[in-house]
């Protein structure tokens, strides 16, 4: 097992892999941006370094900086969390030749799997069912339409290296599908560095369902069950549960079955999600696999029982998984609410600012993974996360009970937040049936807007 452990980022994400080294009796050392200097990550671990100035590339996305600190502080290893570094293989190569291990899958996987082109071939050889689509990079308008008219109309444009919705354009004939490609092309370039995008088949009313795989070096890869991820604003999850209301038993073992498949054809190591898109049949397709620790693996841990930071530990520790797939139970309900410093009423505005009056949920059923505390600063160099606010039930019905009461004891003032938005959505009848799909937020908006008018 590992002595040090270096974090190789902040927020909530940087306190969740420093409790679990703790319980592990590891070691951990932070870094942090000048603007973070007063952050918790900082105050809990054994070993804080600053690495920079408050913008992301001055400092989270700084690798000689992040390599340096690891160097001076002596570490094993290092955990990249999610977003920043994460998902950047020559982040991984980097720790990799400095003999430093990286805490997450190879460079090699983390490329192949980056970029969604080569993804799709790799999962259509592997026996994945994909998405109908382009099999090169759409170079022009003429390739273009030439290419959504084989598939038939309504397409979507995808960033190569894409994520987040950025780089993505939905379009329903060849106008549209003109005028959007060199601004997807664009903001693919601005994003992501690379402006390379395909086109798929678009699948109206979609479901975003996505399934957690463990993989050790020992040749052990297990699946824990699936989260439904339809709740979304622009491809941004809000609101994530587990197990998916539209997934039966059988169903699940099939998905299981396809993601660990996967895993292994690829050869691939640590904690990793395959994503599928459902079409309103039930029909399922590979979208895209997120070879990292996701921001909503606490609803599986929560119905599961496992934890998966700890697991991603061990595994890049060498150690073999002592999870078998039959051990893996499938027990309860559980929702994950994404609390944001933004303004739901306002496009979903960022809302920077110093939180002067809070007040924490608790009780049967809930745990909070967060960063703040009164008199917390939030910065505008950041991602506007503030808090995950997981429930778990006995039930679907319970679950949601439950994160209406959390929610209602959730106090952030004055800065605006999702709370509101959360509420609201909660109380949406469709919602409480399970009956929505990935344009669920969007037309929820849509009618209060034309009920206001």
């Amino acid at each position: 097992m590992f002595s040090k452990i270096l974090i190789a980022n902040r927020g909530e994400i940087a306190l969740r892999v420093i409790r679990a080294c703790q319980e592990l009796g590891i070691r951990t050392v932070a870094v942090y941006s000048q603007a973070d200097i007063d952050s918790l990550h900082v105050r809990f671990a054994d070993e804080a370094i600053c690495i920079g100035g408050p913008r992301s590339h001055e400092s989270y996305l700084n690798i000689p900086s992040i390599i340096s600190a690891a160097e001076i502080t002596d570490v094993d290893a290092i955990h990249p969390g999610y977003g920043f570094l994460a998902e950047n293989p020559h982040f991984a190569e980097i720790c990799r030749s400095c003999q430093i291990t990286f805490i997450g899958p190879s460079p090699e996987n983390i490329r192949a799997m980056g970029d969604k082109m080569a993804a799709r071939q790799i999962m259509r050889r592997c026996g994945l069912p994909i998405v109908p689509g382009s099999t090169n990079i759409i170079k022009n308008k003429e390739e273009a339409i030439k290419t959504a008219r084989q598939i038939g109309y309504p397409v979507i444009i995808k960033a190569v290296a894409g994520g987040g919705g950025k780089g993505m354009r939905i379009c329903h004939n060849d106008i549209r599908l003109v005028s959007s490609l060199a601004t997807a092309q664009a903001e693919a370039e601005a994003s992501f560095g690379n402006p390379n995008v395909y086109i798929e088949k678009y699948i109206e009313k979609p479901r975003h369902i996505e399934v957690q795989i463990l993989t050790d070096q020992h040749g052990h890869t297990i699946y824990l069950g699936e989260r439904e991820c339809s709740i979304q604003r622009r491809h941004q999850k809000l609101l994530e549960e587990s197990p998916s209301p539209i997934v039966d038993a059988k169903l699940r073992r099939r998905l299981g079955e396809l993601a660990v498949k996967a895993a292994k054809f690829i050869n691939y190591l640590s904690a990793g999600t395959i994503e599928f898109l459902f079409d309103e049949k039930l029909n399922f397709y590979f979208m895209e696999m997120n070879t990292r620790i996701q921001v909503e693996h606490p609803v599986s841990e929560m119905v599961t029982g496992i934890d998966l930071v700890k697991e991603q530990i061990r595994i890049a520790a060498g150690g073999k998984q002592h999870i078998i797939q039959e051990d893996v139970q499938i027990r309860g309900v559980s929702l994950e609410c994404r609390i944001n410093a933004e303004d739901y009423l306002n496009d979903f505005s960022p809302c920077p600012g110093k939180i002067e009056d809070l007040n924490l949920p608790g009780g049967r059923g809930v745990r909070l993974d967060t960063h703040i505390y009164p008199g917390y600063e939030i910065k505008p160099y950041y991602d506007s996360l503030l808090a995950k606010l997981i429930t778990y039930g006995q039930t679907r019905d319970e679950a949601i009970q439950i994160m209406s009461r959390a929610l209602n004891e959730f106090i952030i003032e004055p800065i605006k937040t999702t709370i509101p938005f959360h509420k609201e959505l909660l109380a949406n009848p469709l919602f409480q049936k399970g009956t929505f799909s990935t344009h669920f937020i969007a037309e929820m908006l849509n009618k209060e807007e034309e009920e206001e008018k």
